[in-house]
This record gives C-alpha cells, structure tokens and sequence, in this order.
C-alpha cells in the first residue's frame, strides 16, 4: 500500500510518500479502505515531537479517516460498511494517512446512510468540542459561552454544539468569518482583532479561547461567579494567571486534550457526531482538497496558518 510516514520526527519535510507493507489486523482490528482523511494540529505536533507518544518507525501520520470496511473479525462490522475513526496515530497506534488501517474496533463507528466523506472534516473537531463542553466544563442549557476563534474547526463545532444544546454563543472571529459564525448558531459576534474586544464582551458562564493565547488577564474578569475556562489550545503558552480574580468567582480552568479521552469518553462523542451529520447540526467547511500525496504540503500549509477552513485529503 502507499503511505504518508515519517522515519524520524521533526519538520513537515519529514513527511514521505511510498509502499509501506499491508497493514495485519490483530484479533480486535477491522481492516479498513481509507478513502478520506483530515489534517489536525495535533497530528503537527506528534510528528514534530512536541507531543510526546509513543511511535514507531516507519510511523505514519494522521487521526482521522472515513472508508470502507474490507474485513472484520467483529459481527457489528461487515465488508462493504462505511465507517469513520479519529483517534489513530498516537499511544502507539500507527495513523491514518494510507490506503488501508488496521483499527481498533472499540475505536471504529459506522458513517451514517447518504454521509458523504467531507464528515471526515468534522470528527476530530467534533469530539473535541463535544467532550469539552460536556464531559469537561459541565456547559448547561441557558448558560453563555464566549467561543474566541470560533472561525477554525473546533471553534465552529463548538457553537454549533453549543447553540443546539440551548447556550447562549458569543463568537470572536475575523470579520470575514462572521456570516459562517451566524450559520453556526452564533447569537453574536465580534472581531477578534479589535484592540477593546474583552470591554465589548458580556460576562459568560464558559470561554473557551481555540486561539490559544490565553489572555487570562482580560478573560478571567469576563466570568461569572462558578465560571470555567477550556484550555485545550496555546500548547507552549505561559500567561499570567490572575489568581485572585480566579479564586474569589468560585471560577476554573479545565485543562482537556482529545488525546487522553477513553474508548467510552469517545463513544459517546461518537454518537453525538453521528447525530449531528445525520441531522445536518455538524457541517464541514473545508477550505482545501489535497490528495495524499500531498501530505507533506497540507502539514505545512495547517502550521503555516494559510489554510482558511478544513485541509481534506483524498487516498
């Protein structure tokens, strides 16, 4: 089969493309056709090394992918099914960019009737935003959540989540990222790059800052009493923490990365995201379609910062 690997970590230019041996399925592992994958930033990171796991080499990168089951050692999975995963590539577990996986079937789902392989632009995102605001800062019906970044993916999976779920959304984002922000279930929305946003902002229950410049200073005062903050983004940011204004507001901040959750935590998340793509609640904005061979370039592309929307590869 052709994979995108890498032999050793360290920049995207690490990144190749060739034949890599057929991938043998364990005794709980569906061997599956890739026809699809996404790129995240935290497959940068594992494969520059500033998240450390477990790889070996020849490693081949990526989290997520949809396809098509070829076999099956489990009855709730025959050739021919369309499945999705999106926790490949890390702990161990060889990535998702090549034209067949071996996949742990706890960690493989079925793809909804008449899904189309854009899902795969969503699912990391989703579960991110899913656990997050559920499992992780306890986000309640009524409740207002300031969503900073809320143009990128995880951002718009967050207020479309959260807007379905009944929260009020207060968005940040460019100003050409606004009308998608409305489209998402934003009820407002303000331009990140104003100099006074945190005086324009309400106080809200949540903010969960997908930026990751962590502006504690700024943010912490916008909380009300028993507020939560998400940390998941800014992985080497070091702000200052304003202390007192944290503690006397009974407020937190929950520190979450996708890569920790379980196989339940994520088969929960996992039937949300199968809700949300039936229903049409979750919607990929893909920005650019490579094909695999052009791993190396979309690695480049997401750390770069030019990508606008999802980078979607076809295998």
């Amino acid at each position: 089969m052709i994979g995108a690997y890498v032999t050793s970590l360290g920049s995207s230019s690490e990144i190749k493309i060739g034949p890599l041996p057929d991938p043998v399925p364990g005794p709980r592992e569906v061997l599956v056709k890739v026809s699809a994958v996404a790129v995240n930033h935290v497959d940068t990171f594992v494969r520059s090394g500033a998240y450390a796991t477990d790889v070996s080499f020849p490693f081949v990168i990526g989290r997520d992918l949809v396809g098509t089951v070829v076999s099956s050692p489990v009855n709730r999975f025959a050739p021919g099914d369309r499945v999705w995963c999106n926790s490949l590539g890390y702990d161990g577990r060889q990535g998702s960019f090549a034209e067949y996986c071996a996949v742990p079937e706890d960690r493989l789902y079925a793809l909804p009737d008449g899904v189309s392989d854009d899902a795969v632009a969503v699912l990391h995102s989703a579960a991110t935003a899913y656990l997050g605001l559920f499992e992780h800062a306890d986000a309640g019906y009524g409740e207002t959540i300031a969503v900073l970044g809320a143009g990128g993916g995880v951002g718009s999976a967050v207020v479309q989540l959260a807007s379905t779920a009944g929260l009020r959304v207060i968005a940040t984002a460019r100003a050409d990222d606004a009308e998608w922000c409305w489209e998402c279930g934003a009820e407002e929305v303000f331009d990140y790059t104003d100099p006074d946003l945190y005086d324009k902002l309400p106080a809200v229950d949540l903010l969960w800052d997908n930026a990751g410049r962590h502006d504690l200073i700024s943010a912490v005062p916008l909380l009300s009493r028993g507020g939560r903050i998400v940390a998941m983004a800014g992985l080497r940011e070091t702000p200052t923490l304003p202390i007192g204004e944290l503690y006397t507001r009974d407020a937190s901040i929950r520190g979450f990365a996708l890569s920790n959750a379980g196989v339940t935590a994520l088969g929960s998340a996992a039937r949300v995201i199968n809700q949300g793509l039936s229903t049409g609640i979750l919607r990929p904005r893909i920005g650019t379609r490579l094909t695999l061979s052009s791993a190396a370039e979309a690695h480049r592309l997401l750390e770069s910062g030019e990508a606008r929307g999802r980078i979607v590869l076809e295998v």
